[in-house]
C-alpha cells in the first residue's frame, strides 16, 4: 500500500510568508531611498546640479590655492589629480553626517511603526551611494577632457566605492546609535570630518607625509581609499595589496563593530526619539 506524501503546504506558507516580509521590507527600504534621495535637493533650484558644482568649486579653489598660493607645480594637472579624491571624500563625509539623524530625526517612525530601525540607516546610505555614482558618472567626462585617462585598472574604482560603502554602513550604525543619546555629537562630528579632511591626502600627494609619520597617517581608513581612488584613476595603476587588505579590514571590522552598537542601543530607541 502506497503511503501518503507529506503535506508540503506549511512549508510552502511559511516560505511564502517570509518572502512576503522580505518584499515588503523591500518596497519600504526603496520608499525610503527615494525620499531620502528627494529630501536632498529639495528646495534646491539647480537641484541635483548642486553635487556637481560643489566639488567643481572646490577643485577650482584647491587648483588655485596649489598652484599660485603655494607656488608649486610639483603635481601634473592638479585638478585630475584632486577631482576624484573630492569626489571619494563626499562620498564618506556625507553618508556619515546624513545618518546622524537617521533615528534621531525619524521619531514618528520610530515610536509609532514596527519594522527593522536599521532600514533608516541603510536606506539613508543606499541613497547617498547612488548620488555619489551619478556624480562619479556625470564628471568623469569632465575629468577625461581634462586629461584622465582611463586604463585596466580604473575598472577597480566600483569595488574601491563598494569598499568605502562597507565602511560608511558601519560607521552610520554606530554615528546614529550614539547621536539618540548624545545630540552634541552631531557637532562634534562635524569637527572630526573637518580634521579628517586635512588629515587625508585629498589635495596633497601622501608623498609629503614623513617616513616616522607615515604608520600612523596610514592608519586612516579614509585616507586608504583616498589613496587606491587616486591610484586608479589619476597614476592608472592597482593599488597595493596592503592597501587592498587594510581596506577590507577596516569595512568589515566597522560593520561588525557598528551592528554590534546599533543591536546593543536599538532596543531603547523608541524611549528617547
Amino acid at each position: 500500500m502506497q503511503e501518503p506524501s507529506p503535506d508540503i503546504r506549511p512549508h510552502a506558507r511559511g516560505r511564502a510568508t517570509a518572502l512576503s516580509g522580505y518584499s515588503r521590507y523591500g518596497d519600504l527600504v526603496r520608499m525610503l531611498v527615494v525620499k531620502e534621495f528627494k529630501v536632498r535637493y529639495r528646495n534646491s533650484a539647480l537641484g541635483f546640479l548642486w553635487s556637481l558644482l560643489n566639488p567643481l568649486a572646490m577643485m577650482v579653489i584647491l587648483t588655485i590655492f596649489y598652484t599660485f598660493v603655494f607656488y608649486s607645480s610639483s603635481v601634473a594637472n592638479y585638478p585630475v589629480f584632486v577631482l576624484p579624491t573630492l569626489l571619494a571624500w563626499r562620498f564618506f563625509a556625507i553618508g556619515t553626517s546624513s545618518s546622524l539623524d537617521a533615528i534621531a530625526g525619524n521619531s514618528a517612525l520610530v515610536t509609532r511603526v514596527y519594522f527593522p530601525r536599521i532600514l533608516l540607516v541603510l536606506s539613508g546610505n543606499l541613497a547617498n551611494a547612488l548620488g555619489s555614482a551619478l556624480e562619479f558618472v556625470a564628471l568623469m567626462p569632465l575629468m577625461v577632457v581634462l586629461g584622465l585617462r582611463l586604463t585596466v585598472f580604473s575598472a577597480l574604482l566600483p569595488v574601491i566605492l563598494v569598499l568605502e560603502f562597507i565602511l560608511i554602513v558601519g560607521l552610520s550604525l554606530l554615528l546614529s546609535s550614539v547621536s539618540v543619546f548624545y545630540r552634541d555629537f552631531n557637532q562634534i562630528w562635524e569637527i572630526l570630518l573637518q580634521a579628517g579632511f586635512f588629515l587625508s591626502p585629498i589635495f596633497y600627494s601622501q608623498d609629503l607625509i614623513p617616513n616616522n609619520l607615515l604608520t600612523v597617517y596610514s592608519l586612516n581608513p579614509v585616507g586608504r581609499i583616498v589613496v587606491a581612488t587616486r591610484q586608479v584613476l589619476y597614476y592608472g595603476g592597482s593599488p597595493t595589496g596592503v592597501d587592498f587588505a587594510a581596506m577590507i579590514l577596516s569595512a568589515v571590522v566597522f560593520l561588525g563593530l557598528g551592528l554590534l552598537a546599533f543591536r546593543h542601543f536599538e532596543g531603547r530607541f523608541g524611549e528617547l526619539v
